[in-house]
């Protein structure tokens, strides 16, 4: 499910790239893991406190609009994420995953977000990579920066800047940053107090991931869905995706090594392709390669569901319930593989889903039957829990719909409310295994 004319989720292309990232991330997991018995890397052991699923730019065939620049040259991009967990040293993770050509960065400096697009005072850090202040990522990999002494905040906002001297073709990206991101003139501004923004954004340019140092027992929980968990239609730049709010409850509880991380891309499949790789194809590189995974909270399906005899995948066949459960078993599968915990959630209502609008069809009684045949699925016991944000979100009176308090107005994504209802529908306790 995408958002902004709202629509669902999607997929990635480029397999051999995906199963690259995984490979590379796979083996940074496993160094920086810190498992029993393994040499402990001579820069500590890190574990992953904010990410952004890397998706590939689509083009003007697909009837949701790419909202980034299609270039970047010569110019400085700061983007501003909340963390969920705090620490005293800090990297950051880059993509070039869909890149087709070497992605240079000329200068990428940290620091602690400020007002709009400045940074705190006495905060800046210049980031280098193997010590050098420039690196240049090829087509398809990740990079990964030194670490560098910051004191971050549990809950803490940081601004990464990131200086592109060459044409830089924006092709590896998080479309629904729900975040503005600051896009300057010409030249360096890595270390400005303050970007004056030629132009700004709210999707992420490169920036895949921010990292700390790991506390003792830290553990990773990832959220692996669609623009509901990507936060879609909640208030740009307040943090109210329900994966923020759920960090807050941890944070209240005193559960403060266990980091959040939001897997999530807007319209993404568990079956299929589009504005992101199918779930099966990203599981690896966006779930189980994260350094301190315990658990993983799958909320997906609603688009391969809604999706087929819309306009967003008019000719694509429509997979049956007994089709995505199918899928589910198979990350079910591998998430036990990986020695994950995988909790199912319950796919929320959608009944009237973009009534009125280029993407109506996104509901029928048809599909509303296979919601409750997957939904039905996921309460049977084969996942290791259940959260079921359908009960916490839909209408009392009519299930078929979502509460009029916590619709965002199209009738699929919960609004800031809404969001927030769904933390809370969470238990701590089965979430964390018991931590």
């Amino acid at each position: 499910m995408p958002h902004r004319q709202t629509c669902p989720a999607a997929p990635r292309s480029a397999r051999s790239r995906t199963l690259l990232l995984a490979g590379v991330l796979g083996l940074l997991a496993l160094v920086l893991s810190g498992q029993p018995g393994r040499a402990q890397p001579a820069d500590g052991d890190w574990i992953g406190t904010w990410s952004a699923a890397p998706q590939p730019a689509w083009g003007a065939d697909f009837p949701v609009p790419w909202t980034l620049p299609r270039n970047l040259w010569n110019q400085t991009v700061r983007e501003v994420a909340r963390v969920s967990i705090g620490g005293s040293r800090v990297r950051i993770v880059l993509s070039n995953q869909y890149g087709h050509r070497p992605l240079v960065i000329g200068a990428a400096h940290v620091a602690l977000a400020g007002t709009g697009s400045a940074i705190v005072a006495g905060s800046d850090r210049a980031l280098t990579f193997g010590g050098a202040g420039t690196i240049t990522v090829p087509p398809g990999a990740p990079a990964v920066s030194d670490p560098v002494d910051l004191d971050v905040p549990a809950l803490g906002s940081v601004a990464v800047s990131l200086f592109l001297p060459e044409v830089t073709p924006v092709t590896t990206a998080h479309w629904e940053g729900v975040q503005t991101a600051y896009v300057s003139a010409t030249g360096d501004h890595t270390a400005d107090a303050e970007i004056k923004a030629e132009s700004t954004m709210r999707s992420r340019a490169f920036l895949a991931g921010i990292m700390v140092a790991a506390p003792a027992g830290a553990q990773a929980v990832v959220t692996f869905g669609d623009s509901i968990t990507d936060g879609a239609n909640s208030t740009p730049d307040a943090n109210h995706r329900w994966p923020d709010a759920l960090a807050e409850r941890l944070h209240k509880a005193g559960k403060d090594d266990v980091a959040v991380l939001d897997e999530a891309i807007s319209g993404e499949r568990v079956l299929s392709d589009r504005m992101g790789v199918n779930a099966l194809a990203a599981f690896d590189s966006e779930v189980a390669a994260q350094p301190h995974a315990r658990t993983v909270v799958l909320m997906m399906g609603i688009n391969d569901i809604g999706w087929p005899a819309t306009p967003l995948a008019p000719h694509e066949p429509a997979p049956s319930a007994d089709d995505i459960i199918a899928g589910y078993r198979q990350l079910i599968a591998r998430a036990h593989m990986h020695g994950l915990r995988i909790l199912g959630a319950t796919l929320t209502p959608f009944d009237d889903a973009f009534q009125g609008l280029p993407f109506e069809g996104y509901f029928t009684e048809a599909k509303e039957m296979k919601r409750q045949a997957v939904n039905e699925f996921i309460r049977s016991g084969a996942f290791d829990g259940v959260i079921d944000f359908d009960a916490a979100v839909r209408d009392p009176a009519n299930p078929r719909t979502i509460q009029t308090r916590f619709d965002s107005g199209d009738h699929l994504h919960p609004n800031d409310a809404g969001y927030a209802a769904m933390a809370d529908a969470v238990n701590l306790d089965m979430l964390t295994g018991g931590k």
